[in-house]
């Protein structure tokens, strides 16, 4: 089999993408670094790969569909310890609104504070505006404000590997402990990333963050572009 044949491989990009995933986690496992986050390390394994063997990402990225399709089945098992830990979360209804209204609004003020003090301009601004929240969600709200698509990807991206890196060193510093508290933490400010990390440390935990992740995902996609045909 040549070498590009066996770059054409449908299962090549799979291959890759699982590999490359895997590596990563050892790397954490055996270092210990929290900032060699494996989402982050496995996309430069992935480019890195792609450039040296010179092969496309259209190829790729249709090869590794399938992976891509699991995502949905992934989101919709977060139900699982929603629904074990039900109880919990109505016992501490208030909290989590609290929590995530001022969380919610306080994350997206300070983005674009000092995105403006930066000199970014507009469409930079609304990439950024969405960054806590999903891909499927922030992608089409930054445009719906006049921002930029494919930005507010990448935004979204480092916003998860960066809050899940330094999460849980920062709530260590500030001994913040309850699983509660945690999850909802990285729900909030490392959406998926950071809500698989949650699910680490224990149910409870993987359970707020969900919560936080979801409900952050509705308020961001229902209010965002309501104030800013209101405000502008």
């Amino acid at each position: 089999m040549s070498w590009n044949s066996l770059l054409d491989h449908p299962l090549f990009a799979i291959a890759l993408t699982l590999a490359a995933f895997q590596m990563a986690v050892w790397l954490q496992r055996r270092t210990g670094w929290l900032v060699l986050q494996p989402v982050l390390i496995a996309v430069l394994l992935v480019v890195g790969t792609l450039l040296l063997c010179d092969a496309d990402y259209a190829t790729y990225r249709a090869g590794a569909e399938p992976l891509a399709l699991l995502l949905g089945p992934a989101t919709i098992a977060l139900a699982v310890p929603l629904q074990h830990n039900f109880r919990r979360i109505r016992s501490l209804f208030w909290p989590v609104v609290i929590t995530l209204l001022v969380g919610g609004v306080l994350s997206v003020t300070l983005t674009l504070s000092i995105g403006w003090l930066l000199g970014a301009d507009w469409a930079v601004l609304m990439s950024l505006a969405p960054k806590s929240v999903t891909m499927p969600i922030a992608m089409p709200v930054a445009e719906q404000m006049g921002g930029i698509a494919s930005l507010a990807a990448v935004m979204v991206m480092l916003t998860g590997v960066i809050g899940t890196s330094l999460g849980p060193l920062l709530l260590g510093w500030a001994k913040v402990e309850h699983p509660a508290a945690r999850g909802l933490s990285y729900g909030l400010n490392a959406h998926a990333i950071g809500t698989a990390h949650a699910l680490q440390e224990g149910e409870e935990c993987g359970a707020f963050a969900a919560l936080a992740m979801s409900l952050l995902g509705v308020m961001t996609a229902v209010l965002m572009p309501v104030l800013y045909r209101a405000f502008l």
